[in-house]
């Protein structure tokens, strides 16, 4: 079910000072720069920057790739997880959801069907 990590998303309250200072520490440009998202290309994955978010040392959020995340989020579902956001699409085809596994810990996936497995590093 689980094919590997595909995105680290980081919740920021200055965007643009952020979107400065990951472009410098990672040292590429964003190749996806809106006001609600900025994803960077690193290494075959994905570092995101969310605005609005409370950042923290809790704050970074891991998104497992799945192919189907709507069968994914049934799966967890059943192994007693428990739903904290559904399944949503956010564009490009791209979906997402997350929920709390047994233990208290926050599990997010994503179906992302632009996702290169051959530009992993």
């Amino acid at each position: 079910m689980i094919l590997g990590l595909r995105t680290s998303i980081y919740p920021v309250n200055d965007l643009s000072a952020a979107k400065t200072w990951y472009s410098a520490v990672l040292g590429v440009a964003a190749y996806f720069d809106e006001p609600y998202y900025v994803g960077f290309a690193v290494g075959g994955f994905e570092l995101g920057l969310i605005p609005d978010g409370i950042a923290g040392v809790d704050g970074c959020q891991a998104l497992w790739g799945v192919a189907n995340a709507e069968a994914a989020m049934q799966k967890l579902l059943s192994l007693g997880a428990s739903e904290l956001e559904a399944v949503t699409e956010v564009g490009g085809g791209i979906k997402v959801a997350a929920v709390r596994d047994p233990f208290g810990n926050r599990f997010s996936i994503i179906e992302n069907p632009h996702f290169d497995a051959t530009a992993v590093k």
